[in-house]
């Protein structure tokens, strides 16, 4: 009763203050004179009065005045009516009532009115909106909507008194969408994985415009599904939706009711810092790696990595291999991240960035029975197999079988294998750790002192990059990525482009031949093990 009374309180002062003087100015127009407006505005307020009163407690406050203001305008007209036909005989019929349809100007602010409310409809909480949309549009009762949402009468009666107030509140605001609701950013990424799920996550999420804008909004920054709403200008009832399925998918956590991306995205200032520290680095390392293969190929005699590949075509894998060996290795083990439909991997974002960057030098290793094909995409050419690798390493043996035949002439066209009429011979570098390894350790003192130091110098140097870059990536993320040594190593590590500088750098000292000039093989060796 308390809270009745409350409600009452506050609906008699909303009448009085947004109301009355409107009541007025509807009723002087509707009878052409000041008294009569007077005297039909206060009928109409004390109508209104009454039923507040006896405890009514409209849905929709002001519909029900302005329903209330035409049913008695038109007892009103109905009364005069009766009362000239009773003075001269006429019937009602020969007079012309007021025109009670709404004006231009009445049917405009009504269309203005609505389209407000529909707008903040789209941003209301779904445990608000569910009860709005069944009351006032499917027209259920509060009863049935308690019932169906397993809900007391009196908790549905207070979630519309709540959203009445949330949906005037926001009718009042002039809403502004964030930037990204008329201008998305892009995302890019770098994957790690065991393996996919069964639903190709997380390939299936990660190039979805929506989503990625959700991802850069919510990074670092906890925010409400209301907010993300409006940032993004999406209606809420579907980005409660696509937030949910992003939680489930372990891209977003959810704490209290607010969702933060799960995953680290570098941004654009890191990224910059990161390719000016490479570039700022890439020129000693490359004189130092450089330096180093020269030496040992003089040291050992070109021999060492076979005799298939020109001098200048195998410094491409050279100079690549040489990078690699003297790299910083990762201290850290880890299992990829098990993710839902037996899925398990692992994802860093970046914002997109105008920083021009060299040409991405990739590898991927193939293991077999007495070998391992290791291959660098330094240029475009065939990503090799497992099969290519078996029949190179066929053709190392002299064993090309007549079914392997038209693949090992798809790699001779390509220039990985060389042929001679029927026979086949390797055309990349074919090396043996082992015996390299013995002739290393029969040199002098003084040449393996001379190697020692070249080798050291590059990998202090690769050491100093390393630290820089991971450093920059670091203060980049959110305290829940940079204390996590594994997330801030990825991160570090997916923007690690020293290959690709190394390899632009050693183009422009002239140390390596640009790819016109050499075997279109470049990049990829056989190991025997």
């Amino acid at each position: 009763m308390a809270e009745t009374n409350l409600i009452t309180e506050k609906l008699i002062a909303e009448f009085t203050q947004s109301h009355m003087e409107k009541l007025f100015y509807f009723c002087l127009k509707k009878t052409g004179n000041h008294a009569e407006a007077e005297d039909l505005t206060q009928d109409i307020a004390l109508n209104v009065l009454t039923e507040l009163n006896k405890g009514t407690i409209p849905a929709h406050f002001s519909a029900w005045v302005w329903r209330i203001a035409r049913n008695r305008y038109a007892a009103w007209a109905d009364g005069k009516h009766r009362k000239a036909e009773s003075v001269t005989g006429a019937d009602i019929g020969d007079y012309e009532l007021e025109d009670t349809s709404e004006s231009t100007l009445e049917q405009m602010i009504h269309r203005e009115q609505l389209a407000l409310l529909r707008r903040e409809l789209a941003f209301i909480g779904s445990e608000y909106r569910h009860i709005v949309v069944a009351h006032y549009i499917e027209d259920r009762s509060i009863r049935e909507i308690a019932a169906s949402l397993f809900l007391s009468v009196g908790a549905v009666k207070q979630r519309l008194y709540r959203a009445r107030n949330i949906l005037k509140e926001g009718m009042n605001m002039a809403r502004e969408f964030g930037t990204r609701s008329y201008k998305p950013e892009d995302i890019s990424y770098s994957m790690g994985l065991l393996r996919l799920g069964s639903k190709h996550q997380p390939k299936c999420i990660m190039e979805h415009a929506l989503y990625e804008n959700i991802f850069l909004e919510a990074y670092g920054n906890p925010s409400s599904a209301e907010a993300l709403s409006l940032e993004l200008g999406v209606a809420l009832p579907y980005m409660e939706s696509e937030l949910e399925y992003l939680t489930r998918e372990t891209f977003l956590t959810k704490k209290d009711g607010k969702y933060q991306t799960a995953f680290p995205i570098v941004s654009r200032t890191a990224q910059e810092q990161v390719n000016a520290a490479q570039l700022a680095a890439a020129p000693g390392i490359t004189k130092a790696l450089a330096t180093f293969i020269d030496r040992l190929t003089a040291a050992l005699g070109e021999g060492y990595y076979g005799t298939d590949q020109d001098a200048e075509s195998a410094k491409w894998t050279l100079l690549l291999l040489a990078h690699q060996h003297f790299e910083v290795k990762s201290p850290h083990t880890h299992q990829f991240t098990q993710r839902p439909d037996d899925g398990q991997w692992d994802i860093v974002g970046y914002q997109r960035c105008t920083v021009p960057k060299p040409a991405f030098v990739g590898n991927h290793v193939l293991h077999g029975n007495g070998y391992m094909l290791q291959q660098f995409s330094a240029v475009p050419g065939r990503d090799l197999t497992a099969e290519d690798a078996q029949v190179i390493f066929d053709a190392v043996i002299g064993r090309i079988s007549d079914k392997d035949a038209p693949r090992a002439a798809e790699l001779a066209e390509c220039g990985y294998l060389r042929r001679t009429g029927d026979t086949y011979a390797p055309a990349i570098p074919v090396m043996k750790p082992a015996a390299i390894r013995h002739t290393v350790n029969s040199m002098d003192a003084e040449t393996r002192s001379v190697l020692n130091a070249l080798a050291d110098s590059a990998k202090q140097q690769m050491a100093e990059l390393h630290h820089t870059i991971t450093e920059i990536v670091r203060s980049d993320l959110p305290a829940i990525f940079a204390g996590n040594a594994f997330q801030c190593e990825l991160a570090a590590s997916s923007c690690d482009f020293s290959r690709g500088y190394i390899m632009a750098e050693a183009l422009r000292q002239g140390y390596l031949l640009p790819a016109e000039k050499v075997s279109r093989a470049v990049g990829a060796y056989l190991d025997l093990v």
